[in-house]
């Protein structure tokens, strides 16, 4: 909302249909037009103030245009700028560091405006789509209604499946179109943030991020790609004194903590460079494959010259970091031995200890200019046989604590190893939502889209996944927040710690409309004085000289040789985050505070302990605090609670993709891909946190809990999807269909049906922008997934939920050939692909027998024939791509889906042969004797 000035009133919200630049306040040489309104703290008096015309039937409500208090309150204002700008003419910029001055600054001032702002779509955009949807609800209901009413009596098995696959298809539109209701964009202002939080002269007041970097196998996760995402992330855009990078080690692997050591000395080279001309993407990989004009708005002399040396130096790198995967293919038999000679502690990689190593500080890491990096610290957690890791959601929470004790950044990123980051101001991105005064305390996670590199133009097996991302995401965007989708997600760490969101407070009763941040009034800033006296006395309370609560040090210190017990107070606390009264310490620190008194070599050791097997136990890790357990879709379950403590999240899309990362490009590595997310659905479906049953009471917006039903239930769908795709062909092979003859009533139903079907999409793409290549792509893959990876998911997530038995999950791939789309074509059989195949088979069957049946029954057996074609033609037309990717390139067939096909149409014929398709059907045409004598 756009905010002018009163002199008594800080915030007054303007009238809706007044677009900002044309309010009676702005004056004119103020840049109409714009979507921002820029900052004038100081007008110039030599340029005159030209007000626009008036309109009495909206300024005179709104404004009190003409009254003796407005005129009262211009006075006022006046008087402030005059007093402002003699400070200015005489002090310099003096006047700023006085505090009276500085709050009654005019809101005009950019720095005083918000930080972001919603832009919903057009309401001659999405009111179409709204009433589209009530209209197919309703078509949908007489639908139904005649499909129930009205039994195919010769085949009445097939319309009882029919008809049941049906009721769920409608259900699951409504749970995955409801949420789309309230759609919205946001945009963010990087030039208010800084503003507000980086004054020439004065340090960085922006807030410090710890930033992860998940990694577990090198050898199916290159090192050469972690460290692409490495370098990246310490050439942000970001304070250096801000930005602490953490790398997770899950698999303990000499090979990644080499790469990385190497990956910190040509940071001191390639960070330097980046900065100077501002080069974007900041991964060097991605920079030196671009293929666009490098020269480009890059004016500086030197420039070639330093690009051409500085690919040289990365040349050199990628051999040295090749060098090292080629050592690490052939593992010697006594194990990895480190420089001194002692073994790599990491052989082991189920039973090794904790390992933390600093290779970039504040006290030591500097580049070849001798300006500062960001910290760079790898850590590999504790691994013992008999304890539960819990996979990447245990290691993530490794990783808060251990940047807890070391950085204690109030906010945290995590992204994956092949996610690097393609725009260096992401994280303003985000701190334009989280440093907002309005909207950000209430905030939880400011999560970003996922993007891709290296797909094939068409997008075969929809990797892009643009419809979830740029449709859903965007109407949840709307309601109460996106899900966290695992990577690309900056958090607050007191949401993370489990704590409830702050309750919207509304503003106090005063005779002004100031918010308490602000007031300008005189008994505002009486409270709010009394206030910042209450809260720092209570501070001093819990916190000791040295930064640590009082009693965290009460758990170290020994009075008469014994240990003072704590209080439940304290039992409690140790009990919900575990036994490291230095890490209970940093859950009350805000703003990034570290102990003050503690040393590096006694923070490293806690830093240790906090990341053993045994240190989870008996507390709430997992359960209610950090990435919660239980699910192999930690990402969904952790984003689930968060918005059941009532917080809510952000969809942040710039202009330029924030984060870019690698798909997998063969069908194998996609279906195994989407059978490791549903099986996580399916997880939490049959776990107690399932969104039907769980946080009632709480924060969740039903919208949202609908959209996380949508989520958790839709593995489910695949059995009446592939009961619905199998009756095409038993439909064709058997001359019976699941509906009766129809009526002209019952016509206009279905084909009223059909074009609500049609509408709905086409609007969605109107108002999302999303294009029709990639929305039918999305609805192939929906069938393919479904059929397959999707079916196995919901048998598997049974046995282990039911049964106990556990299966484990191979990481994808994230790299290929030298090749563009080398691997697109590669094929690895798998049994994911066996119902797929099956369907096309039995489907290509049933056309050539219900074809041979109508040219053997006569003309009348044509009528019936095309609507039994059309549904066979449909379940073909969805797994094109998936045909594409079996048969591969020419002539690289693979013999296991020659011989599997031979095998599935020899069933086939001989059902067929059993059928007898070429013998006269009963309600076929009758066949007389013509009585001529052939012999």
């Amino acid at each position: 909302m756009w905010l002018i000035l009163c002199p008594k009133s800080r915030f007054l919200p303007t009238v809706d249909d007044i677009p900002p630049e044309h309010h009676a306040l702005v004056p004119s040489f103020m840049g109409g037009g714009g979507k921002r309104i820029h900052p004038l703290p100081f007008p110039d008096s030599n340029i005159p103030v030209q007000p626009r015309s008036m309109d009495p039937s909206k300024d005179l409500a709104a404004y009190g245009y003409g009254s003796v208090a407005w005129k009262e309150r211009m006075e006022s204002w006046k008087q402030k700028q005059e007093k402002l700008q003699m400070g200015r003419s005489n002090g310099g910029d003096k006047v700023w560091d006085n505090k009276d001055d500085e709050s009654d600054l005019p809101l005009m001032d950019e720095a005083r405006q918000p930080l972001s702002r919603k832009l919903p779509f057009p309401s001659s955009k999405i009111n179409p789509y709204r009433m589209i949807i009530l209209i197919r609800l309703v078509v949908a209901g007489f639908f139904f209604h005649y499909r129930i009413t009205n039994p195919a009596k010769d085949a009445y098995p097939l319309w009882l499946i029919s008809v049941i696959c049906e009721i769920w298809f409608a259900v699951s539109w409504i749970l995955d179109q409801f949420p789309k209701w309230l759609p919205i964009e946001r945009e963010t202002y990087l030039d208010r943030l800084s503003l507000r939080y980086e004054k020439e002269g004065q340090a960085s007041q922006l807030a410090s991020i710890d930033i992860y970097v998940s990694t577990v196998d090198p050898m199916k996760e290159p090192p050469l790609i972690t460290a692409n995402t490495v370098l990246s992330i310490l050439a942000v855009d970001y304070p250096v004194e801000k930005v602490s990078c953490y790398v997770s080690d899950d698999g303990a692997a000499m090979l990644t903590f080499e790469a990385l050591s190497e990956t910190s000395e040509f940071a001191k080279k390639w960070v330097p460079f980046c900065k100077k001309f501002n080069i974007e993407p900041r991964a060097p990989e991605w920079y030196f494959q671009q293929k666009i004009d490098y020269l480009k708005d890059k004016v500086h002399p030197s420039f070639v010259k330093e690009r051409r040396a500085m690919k040289r130096e990365y040349e050199e790198f990628k051999v040295r970091i090749n060098a090292l995967v080629a050592k690490a293919q052939k593992v010697p038999e006594e194990g990895w031995t480190i420089q001194d000679g002692t073994p790599w502690p990491g052989n082991n990689v189920r039973d090794h200890p904790g390992m933390i190593q600093v290779f970039l500080g504040q006290s030591g890491g500097y580049d070849i200019d001798g300006n500062e990096l960001p910290r760079l610290v790898y850590v590999s957690r504790e691994k013992r046989p008999g304890f539960n890791h819990h996979k990447k959601a245990g290691a993530m929470n490794s990783l808060v604590r251990v940047s807890a004790v070391l950085t204690n950044a109030p906010y945290l990123l995590n992204v994956d190893c092949d996610h690097y980051f393609n725009n260096s101001k992401a994280i303003r991105e985000a701190m334009c939502f989280m440093m907002d005064p309005l909207i950000g305390k209430r905030a939880c996670y400011v999560q970003f889209p996922q993007r891709f590199d290296g797909i094939d133009r068409h997008d075969r097996y929809a990797n892009r996944n643009v419809v979830f991302f740029d449709i859903n995401m965007k109407g949840l965007d709307g309601i109460q927040g996106p899900i966290y989708v695992g990577t690309g997600c900056v958090f607050r760490r007191q949401a993370l710690y489990g704590t409830d969101a702050p309750k919207k407070k509304k503003p106090p009763n005063r005779t002004c409309n100031c918010w308490p941040k602000w007031c300008c009034c005189p008994g505002g800033r009486k409270k709010k004085a009394a206030k910042a006296k209450q809260e720092k006395k209570r501070s001093s309370s819990k916190i000791a000289e040295n930064g640590a609560p009082a009693y965290a040090l009460e758990g170290i210190k020994e009075e008469n040789g014994t240990e003072k017990p704590y209080t439940t107070a304290e039992q409690k606390l140790e009990k919900k985050f575990g036994q490291s009264p230095v890490f209970v310490a940093s859950t009350l620190l805000d703003n990034g505070r570290t102990l003050k008194g503690a040393t590096p070599a006694s923070l490293l050791t806690e830093a240790i302990h906090v990341i053993s097997c045994g240190y989870e136990d008996k507390t709430d890790w997992g359960k209610e605090i950090g990435w919660i357990y239980g699910s192999v879709t930690e990402d969904i379950l952790t984003g689930f609670k968060m918005h059941c403590h009532g917080w809510r999240s952000i969809y942040c899309v710039p202009s330029r993709a924030a984060f870019k990362g690698s798909a997998p490009l063969n069908l194998s590595d996609r279906l195994h891909q989407v059978l490791r997310w549903a099986l996580g659905s399916v997880e939490i479906f049959l776990s107690k946190h399932c969104p039907l049953w769980y946080g009632y009471g709480g924060g969740l917006k039903w919208l949202e809990r609908m959209s996380y039903i949508n989520a958790t239930i839709y593995p489910w769908t695949s059995i009446p999807l592939l009961a619905y795709c199998t009756l095409p062909a038993v439909c064709l092979l058997t001359g019976k269909f699941i509906t009766p003859e129809l009526s002209n009533v019952a016509s206009l139903w279905f084909l009223s049906l059909f074009i609500c079907i049609f509408a709905t999409g086409i609007l969605e793409m109107k108002w999302s922008g999303v294009g029709i290549d990639d929305w039918w792509r999305n609805e192939q893959f929906w069938v393919i997934g479904g059929v397959s990876a999707h079916l196995f998911a919901v048998f598997q997530g049974l046995l282990k939920v039911l049964a106990g038995i556990d299966t484990n999950f191979t990481v994808t791939s994230k790299a290929g050939d030298d090749e563009d789309f080398s691997e697109l074509y590669t094929f690895k059989w798998t049994t994911l692909l066996i119902p797929p195949t099956t369907l096309l088979i039995v489907n290509f069957v049933g056309i050539v027998a219900g074809i041979s049946n109508a040219i053997n029954n006569g003309y009348e057996s044509w009528g019936p024939l095309f609507g039994k074609l059309f549904f066979s033609f449909w379940v073909i037309v969805h797994l094109y791509p998936f045909l594409k990717g079996l048969v591969g390139r020419q002539n690289r067939t693979p013999t296991i889906v020659i011989v599997w096909s031979i095998l599935l149409a020899s069933i086939f014929s001989l059902l067929w042969v059993r059928i007898d398709p070429f013998l006269p059907k009963s309600d076929g045409p009758l066949l007389e004797e013509c009585g001529l004598d052939c012999n």
